[in-house]
């Protein structure tokens, strides 16, 4: 008689059978599966980080609000600073000078640096793009700056990161022009190839290809067959995160996730919504960054199971639990909705500390509670629990509801289910997607 797991889909592994891999400077060892989902050790020159995980991000080597010794009571185990930002200030040969971006910042465990590319779309009405590199217009001084794969990765060189990212070229997800696409497809690949010739620490910083094609299924397939040829320590999925329809985001995390090498960590990048991060791990993502919990901190929005609380809200103002009644937090055991209430509203400068604070233990909290759900054979059951809190009435959204389908994790009962529909006809044209 098949097992109650096997009757749902639910495949899991012998310890000695998980995947693995070793490079110089990182080892990743799977834990535990469930359907698509994993939980892994990553080893790092600096710290054994486990994912799933949330990276804060601290684009001037400092997550705003926060000191290093607070990361570290939240047990953040990797933090994300910009390459753009830092080699405009202060500057590259100071921080290695200090011994690099982790004695700079007092920072003991893991740190990535982003490549600068972002910036291609954030400040995009200041670079223009060439097969050199990019060209921006400093937002600091006005002076001119070319950013080539060479210099991002001499910059990041010189900071130390345990992970540093190629220079890939950035299309905005609201871009139309699939040629656009598709040249910038090509030239990510041609830039890593001048990025991993530039490296000059192989042996102690890891260097991760991102994967780019838009929505174009097989641009995107093209693009991890071209990345995964250069055996990387691990990849990233690139390109999201941009205002793009849910629908289509999801179907690109499934396509990548599924593609990419079992044994290596995948990194999607610019992820910091909580219904995010779980549909992504679900679907077998391990590594996530996003300025939107601490962002939203400071304008006095306080991360739940249940969603957002607004603190700025009047009907907080006599309200004395906590924002959260079941988190261990400091802000959660110290201080109330009143007084965080009283604080928001009058701009007092501790209001974003106190609420970056619980936002960070909040992502920190709901990673862990996935690992522990996956490595317990469980993370169907939180799903439905963590959806069924956060949607009460069942409207929960279609593309959730596709994506968990696609990760093995039924809704009955939870969300109010429209008729099925058959989905990647279009990607199975051109990979093979495993069954669950």
């Amino acid at each position: 008689m098949l097992s109650r797991a096997c009757r749902r889909g639910i495949v899991t592994m012998a310890s000695a059978e998980l995947p693995s891999s070793s490079s110089p400077a990182l080892q990743f060892q799977v834990l535990a599966q469930q359907g698509r989902a994993r939980t892994a050790t990553m080893k790092l020159p600096h710290y054994t980080a486990e994912t799933p995980m949330f990276m804060p991000v601290g684009t001037q080597g400092t997550v705003k609000g926060l000191t290093s010794e607070q990361m570290q009571e939240l047990d953040c185990h990797v933090i994300l600073g910009n390459t753009y930002h830092l080699g405009n200030r202060p500057g590259p040969e100071l921080v290695a000078a200090m011994g690099g971006l982790h004695s700079f910042i007092n920072w003991p465990r893991g740190m990535l640096t982003d490549s600068g590319g972002f910036q291609m779309v954030s400040l995009l009405h200041l670079a223009d793009i060439t097969e050199e590199g990019v060209t921006f217009q400093s937002p600091v001084d006005g002076s001119r700056m070319l950013l080539t794969p060479e210099e991002s990765i001499g910059i990041q060189n010189d900071l130390g990161a345990d992970i540093m990212m190629q220079l890939d070229d950035v299309v905005p997800a609201t871009n139309t022009d699939l040629a656009r696409f598709e040249e910038a497809t090509h030239r990510t690949t041609r830039w890593l190839d001048r990025c991993i010739a530039a490296n000059k620490r192989p042996h102690e910083q890891n260097l991760f290809p991102i994967v780019q094609g838009g929505f174009d299924v097989g641009l995107r397939q093209l693009s991890m067959q071209q990345l995964i040829a250069r055996n990387a320590p691990g990849y990233a999925i690139g390109g999201l995160a941009g205002g793009e329809p849910k629908d289509m985001f999801w179907r690109v995390v499934a396509q990548c996730a599924a593609g990419l090498p079992p044994g290596k960590p995948r990194y999607v990048m610019g992820i910091g919504y909580p219904l995010d991060i779980l549909v992504c791990s679900a679907l077998g993502a391990d590594m996530y960054d996003s300025v939107y919990p601490t962002r939203t901190a400071r304008f006095g929005v306080a991360l739940v199971d249940t969603g957002v609380m607004k603190l700025k809200n009047a009907a907080f103002a006599k309200d004395m639990r906590p924002i959260d009644e079941s988190c261990s937090c400091m802000t959660c055991r110290q201080y109330t909705r009143s007084y965080l209430h009283h604080v928001v509203t009058r701009g007092v400068s501790s209001a974003s500390i106190l609420v970056t604070y619980h936002n960070v233990a909040y992502m920190q909290g709901l990673t862990r509670r996935i690992r522990q759900a996956i490595k317990e054979q469980r993370l169907p059951d939180f799903s439905r629990a963590f959806l069924a809190g956060m949607f009460p009435a069942g409207n929960v959204p279609q593309w959730v509801v596709d994506a968990l389908d696609v990760a093995g994790i039924s809704l009955e009962g939870v969300a109010k289910l429209k008729p099925a529909h058959s989905f990647y006809e279009e990607v199975q044209a051109v990979q093979r997607i495993p069954a669950v």
